[in-house]
């Protein structure tokens, strides 16, 4: 492979890798609200 191709598909592999952790921490944080709306609920 060419020292082009190498660097466009390593940028290609980091960017679907950091576009998954996004994912990951936007559900994370949403299981968080939900935790704490089920507390709530369950306190009153």
């Amino acid at each position: 492979m060419s020292r082009l191709t190498t660097s466009i598909v390593l940028a290609l592999i980091a960017a679907l890798a950091l576009s998954s952790c996004a994912n990951t921490i936007r559900g994370a944080g949403r299981d968080v609200s939900n935790t704490k709306d089920a507390v709530k609920d369950a306190a009153n």
